[in-house]
Parts: structure tokens; sequence; C-alpha cells
């Protein structure tokens, strides 16, 4: 695949990821954006803060120096005391912002690059998995505090259950029929 193929790829997950996160996140209440459970500090507020710094420290200047910056503070992230939900939208928005910026100008010239994270040299390409594994693990505990926070009246991210046969109807009339020159799947 060539180079800048799979850099728009990695975007496009990345804005996959951003987009479940923030339809979790929508649909609890301010006050619930907060809440934790038992020893753990990891709300959403909390775990969106972290990505936001994570972003910041990781994608800022990418490809000259190390990805985690003097500045960082990271336990600070772990925290939301004194913050609203606007701060900590603002904080998630400036490490994506940063992130989007950073790979949209990178090139593939760029993908053969070693970068450093806390000293480790890694290849760019590793660095992007790395990040992204981050953002996936996050995206999967903000999601799941948001569905048990909002109980029944949580709104599917994805297909809803009981809503298979409708969505992949749906799928073959824009897509036709995947099964038709499928000779594994046939009942016999």
């Amino acid at each position: 695949m060539e180079g800048r193929v799979w850099l728009d790829e990695m975007q496009s997950l990345y804005r996959d990821y951003k987009d479940k996160c923030e339809r979790a996140a929508a649909q609890v209440s301010d006050d619930d954006f907060f809440v934790s459970f038992g020893r753990s500090p990891h709300s959403i507020a909390v775990l969106m803060k972290h990505i936001g710094g994570n972003h910041r420290s990781r994608w800022r200047n990418f490809l000259t120096t190390d990805g985690e910056k003097q500045d960082r503070h990271r336990e600070t992230e772990f925290t939301a005391e004194g913050e609203t939900r606007a701060s900590i939208h603002e904080k998630w928005e400036e490490g994506w912002r940063i992130a989007f910026e950073t790979l949209a100008n990178l090139g593939s010239a760029d993908l053969e690059r070693t970068i450093t994270i806390r000293g480790q040299p890694l290849s760019v390409v590793q660095a992007i998995h790395r990040n992204l594994n981050h953002v996936v693990y996050h995206t999967g505990q903000i999601v799941q505090l948001a569905r048990h926070l909002t109980g029944n009246a949580w709104q599917t991210l994805s297909i809803a259950p009981g809503k298979s046969d409708e969505f992949n109807a749906a799928m073959r009339a824009k897509f036709g029929n995947w099964w038709s020159n499928d000779h594994g799947n046939e009942s016999e």
C-alpha cells in the first residue's frame, strides 16, 4: 500500500474512534461525565482529558522531538478536579487537532523515519500503530462507561441488537448480495 494511502486510512480510523467517543460521551449527563467507579479515577472526562494530553504530547513536533514532552505532566491528566465539560472538550479538541494536522502533513518518505517516545526508538509506522492502539483501548473504556451510565437510554453506536438482518439487507441493497458467489456458505 502506498504511504499516503496508508496515512489517509490511519486518519480515517482515528476519526472513527474520535467519533465513537464523542457519540458515547454525548449520551451522558454533565454529572455522569465525571463519574468514576471504585478506586479507578477513569471517568469519561478523565479518559478524554488523557487522550487529549497524550495526543498533544505525541503529535506535537512529531518528527523532531521526543513524543513525551517535558511540559506534559501526565499525572494531571488523571484528575478532573476543577474541570468542566467545556474545559475537557477544549483539551480533547486541541489534542485531536494536533494529531490530525500532523498526520495530514506526513508524507510517504516520513514512514521510513525513526522517532522516539521516552527515548525508545520507534519507526513512524510503529509509533502510529502504538498510538492508535492507545486510542482504541480508551475508546472501549469510554463506550463501556457511557453504556453503563445511560442504562436503557443507551443509543448503540453500531448495529443494534436484533437488527442484524435489517442491516445486512440494507447493505445488500447498497452493495449487492455478497453471498451470491460464496459457495462456502450454502446450507445443505
